[in-house]
């Protein structure tokens, strides 16, 4: 009986519980390696080629071509020159630095020898990459550093808990302030890389607000690219592009003013949507299974109660100084990373003397916070090395002459759509604005001409196609603003992938509408 009760006590146990195979997201680092990968093969199938191209020498002060084969010649920095290369752009845009890359000339692109990137290429590819983004790494590294001193005295925190106690009941003003901040940096002058200091900054302001960090990342990522997606008066995108197509900058500048408005309004509503959403019922968050170990790594719930001390508000007010004059430089001064770091440095030797630590543990500390960013670093190193496989696997021009040949002799509305598509294709290979700018325009702006497209409409296919795949294309920002707060790519496309699709149907109605009426 004993034996037969056993039996009958084992049978009414449920069996063991098999563990089902749970597919997991990779690492932003990890799919940086893939989108490698991809363009190293590419390097195998696409044929290879180039585009002649020149630059203007200030030595010589003559135009030096490279043509495809690699040989150079110098030409005439004049006028003449520019029509008999079929460039629309002026001569003073060129002798004055305002074009200083590489321009492509329209009708020159000739098949090379292919050159395939094999496995030492792919491994000395991020190498390189890290090598080409080190301003940048340098810059992420002494934020980081500041950062940690700052969190180390509590005065971030602590200014947040206050901030939060001023906008209480009114936390949705914070999203609509700020993402215009961002927009107008974006539209004005390519607010890009310098969003990278803004996320530790808000990120505790958005938490303790009762959101959540894909808040804060949408307001920082999606107000600066929105801004740069309909770029007005940008000199790193239209300010190139205008010049490279050889149009004023003020041509249909209202067209341009109209797609701001409208598509600020769609991205800042969607932002609010979301935001309202979680605000009310955190578990709606795309990231609500990493709500504790985000709020414990962002916000310290004790500095809630501790004093805004005098120290803290000097510290962040040296730190909030630094930012200030970050603007005020990459405004009126185009101050790149090397000015931007130098600033960031000051500030470092300020708060060695308002923060109160004893110089061990500044240090210390310091080298901690710098060490806390160590994966940004490496994202924006391995983000660069996929453009490097690509550039020396010479597949970049190739697919640049294919698309210019699939849009030629099409009805202007179809034209506009398909340009559109194609900046998107080319904007995920070539993520510079001003870099797609100087090789793309030159080639295609002519086309609209043959298709009665005006050339002002061909560059607005050019910001929308290029600012709408930054949301997503993993060699931009978005895997370093990621990085910034431990978000996975998965969430980001999970919570961006309404906007985008929508975004899709508002760029495409504004083109056709600019085409149609402009």
């Amino acid at each position: 009986m004993a034996d037969t009760a056993a039996l009958q006590e084992q049978g009414s146990q449920e069996p063991p519980q098999k563990k089902g195979f749970k597919l997991k997201f990779p690492n932003a680092i990890t799919v940086l390696f893939i989108v490698m990968l991809f363009a190293q093969a590419l390097t195998w199938v696409v044929p290879a080629g180039n585009y002649s191209k020149f630059i203007y020498d200030s030595d010589k002060e003559s135009f030096v071509v490279t043509h495809p084969d690699g040989s150079t010649e110098d030409l005439e920095a004049s006028q003449d020159t520019l029509k008999k290369l079929g460039i629309s752009g002026k001569i003073e845009d060129y002798t004055s630095g305002a074009i200083s890359k590489p321009v492509a000339i329209p009708g020159t692109y000739q098949k090379l020898d292919a050159k395939p990137q094999g496995p030492l290429d792919f491994l000395k590819a991020p190498v390189k990459g890290v090598y080409d983004t080190i301003d940048i790494i340098l810059f992420v590294f002494l934020l980081g550093g500041c950062i940690g001193v700052l969190n180390k005295i509590g005065a971030l925190n602590s200014s947040v808990f206050a901030l939060a106690r001023i906008t209480k009941g009114k936390e949705y003003i914070l999203i609509i302030v700020l993402s215009l901040i961002m927009i107008v940096g974006g539209t004005t002058f390519g607010l890009g890389e310098e969003t990278i200091a803004l996320f530790p900054i808000l990120m505790p302001v958005f938490i303790v607000a009762g959101y959540d960090a894909m808040t804060c990342i949408a307001v920082i990522y999606v107000g600066a690219s929105v801004g740069t997606m309909y770029s007005t008066l940008n000199p790193f995108s239209i300010g190139v592009a205008t010049k490279a197509a050889g149009i004023s900058m003020s041509d249909q500048m209202n067209w341009r003013f109209i797609a701001l408005v409208v598509g600020s309004i769609f991205a800042i509503g969607y932002v609010l949507w979301y935001a309202h959403k979680v605000h009310r019922d955190p578990s709606k968050s795309v990231c609500y299974d990493m709500k504790e170990q985000i709020e414990e790594r962002w916000v310290d719930k004790k500095s809630g109660t501790l004093a805004f001390t005098g120290r803290m508000k000097i510290s962040l007010l040296v730190f909030a100084g630094a930012i200030a004059t970050l603007v005020w430089g990459i405004v009126t001064e185009q101050w790149w990373f090397d000015s931007m770091t130098a600033t960031i440095l000051c500030a470092s030797f300020i708060l060695a003397l308002t923060t109160g630590l004893e110089e061990d543990d500044y240090i210390s500390t310091y080298i901690a916070g710098a060490g806390d960013l160590m994966s940004v670093a490496l994202v924006c190193g391995v983000a660069r090395a996929v453009n490097i496989l690509m550039e020396d696997g010479l597949i970049s021009d190739t697919i640049l002459s294919y698309f210019s040949g699939v849009v030629q002799g099409m009805s202007p509305v179809i034209f506009i759509i398909v340009m559109f598509f194609v900046y998107c294709i080319l904007g995920f290979f070539i993520n510079s604005s001003s870099g797609l700018a100087v090789l793309s325009i030159p080639i295609m702006a002519p086309l609209g001409d043959a298709v009665n497209v005006s050339r002002a409409a061909v560059i607005s296919a050019y910001n929308y196609g290029q600012g709408l795949i930054s949301y997503i294309t993993p060699t931009g920002l978005i895997l370093c603003s990621l990085a910034m707060v431990d978000v996975p790519f998965s969430r980001w496309m999970k919570f961006v992938t309404p906007l985008l699709i929508g975004t899709v149907g508002v760029n495409l109605l504004l083109l056709i509408a600019q085409v149609m009426f402009g």
